[in-house]
């Protein structure tokens, strides 16, 4: 990975999109895309650079004022681009008592819906293009090259590139659906479908987002989540589950230690019962998901035990995640882990006698499926081969995402096609291409073209 010199965190906002724009002067066909030969507008992606740089300056993560910020400011730009903005604060705590409510693993005082919509003459189908801004914390600073809040170019496994957290997951994606729209209403094609530009909070803790921009009547014929596919086409998603795991042993001196039960030690044949939990799930796993080495991952994130070295640890409590396979519900996949755990606590002497006590809390990310043929497939699939003359894959996702609400609760066929390489996502260094985001601007322009024009 090598650093390109223009970018550094002591810029300001307009220092860095200006920087943006002279590193662009005299590349004329990178600065506007015109895909007359595909029938595109143009792209301009000296705004869509200047657009995503902005977005990747605010420190979005779950539960904090930056996350309100952004999507106060899209609503701001959106409305003076001249789109009819729909925002609203959205009612966490009544969302929170709905029976439907996909969870939150962070406290919220607030938060924003916002809604763009560019009208057509009410003919032709609505297309929702949907976007989560919020992102994960940056983890340890030192394992980035400068400020992970500060977007700065870097060349990437041979490809220019935006470096920052959340380029990649997914405030690319927000950009090019932006972008597209923009080239849409620019161009001054006349539409018959309307086209909806929806920014969405909450998606990596749960899905606050789009649950309330459901509950708010914002509905649509088809959707696209541009979220990180290297513009292949996700029309499913496996889910992911968060639970706790809840060991108690029994304290004692360490000095008396075989006196004592070491919760730690009784987490290692819970651990082996996951395991083979896992591979038992893996198996055999829907055709969709077969690409992946592990469609379903089982895994521990947190652990935290003891309160003194020399103590034998009475109590431990671990949190992780469970993979929801295709087709399966939350409840059957709740029992396979309860039963694996079940299993475990009777075949030990301690803890049948005080069994580990498994809740579940946070995300609740059911699976999420497109039926094959779903228009949003097709048409999505055709507007990629017309821009960029190559067909996409089609695959699941081993991961939860939005699509399962939209789908789901909604009834709306959706897809996840979008630019940036997952492994990237959550990572130090987060990045994504920037040719990638602009092929996923001129896609997204055709697709509304031909769906709603």
């Amino acid at each position: 990975m090598r650093e390109r010199p223009f970018l550094w965190i002591t810029y300001g906002i307009s220092d860095i999109t200006d920087a943006l724009a002279a590193r662009l002067a005299g590349r004329q066909d990178a600065r506007v895309t015109d895909a007359t030969p595909h029938h595109v507008p143009r792209i301009d992606e000296d705004a869509l650079l200047a657009d995503l740089t902005e977005l990747l300056l605010f420190p979005s993560m779950g539960g904090t004022r930056a996350e309100v910020e952004v999507q106060e400011h899209l609503a701001r730009r959106w409305r003076d681009e001249g789109l009819a903005v729909d925002q609203w604060d959205i009612d966490v705590e009544g969302l929170e008592r709905d029976s439907d409510f996909p969870g939150m693993e962070v406290t919220r005082a607030a938060a924003v819906g916002v809604a763009a919509t560019l009208a057509g003459d009410g003919t032709g189908p609505t297309l929702l293009l949907n976007g989560h801004t919020d992102v994960v914390p940056p983890g340890d600073p030192d394992a980035w090259s400068g400020d992970p809040f500060v977007p700065r170019t870097l060349e990437v496994e041979g490809r220019e590139s935006l470096v920052a957290r959340g380029s990649c997951d997914m405030k690319a994606g927000v950009a090019a659906m932006w972008a597209a729209v923009r080239a849409v209403r620019s161009s001054g094609i006349a539409l018959k479908g309307d086209v909806v530009l929806a920014s969405v909070c909450g998606e990596e803790d749960g899905g606050l987002g789009t649950f309330a921009l459901l509950r708010h009547g914002v509905t649509a014929d088809l959707c696209v989540i541009p979220e990180p596919t290297s513009l292949d086409i996700m029309p499913a998603n496996g889910g992911a589950l968060t639970f706790r795991l809840t060991v108690r042993g029994l304290a004692t001196h360490a000095s008396r230690r075989t006196e004592g039960v070491s919760a730690i030690e009784k987490l290692i044949p819970v651990m082996a019962a996951l395991a083979d939990l896992e591979a038992r799930r893996n198996a055999v796993v829907d055709p969709l998901m077969e690409r992946w080495a592990l469609a379903y991952p089982l895994s521990i994130g947190v652990v935290h035990a003891g309160d003194w070295a020399s103590t034998v640890p009475d109590l431990l409590v671990a949190e992780g995640r469970l993979g929801v396979a295709l087709g399966e519900s939350m409840a059957d996949a709740r029992a396979a882990l309860e039963s694996a755990v079940a299993a475990a606590c009777a075949k030990d002497p301690w803890l049948s006698g005080h069994p580990v006590e498994v809740t579940w809390w946070g995300g609740q990310f059911a699976s999420g499926l497109t039926p094959a043929g779903s228009s949003v497939i097709t048409e999505t699939a055709r507007a990629h081969s017309a821009v960029l003359d190559s067909v996409p894959d089609v695959y699941g996702g081993p991961y939860g995402s939005d699509l399962r609400l939209l789908m789901g609760l909604g009834g709306i066929p959706t897809v996840q096609y979008g630019p940036g390489d997952a492994r990237a996502a959550h990572a130090p260094d987060e990045w994504v291409a920037i040719d990638e985001v602009v092929d996923c601007a001129r896609v997204l322009t055709r697709l509304i073209i031909d769906v709603c024009g």
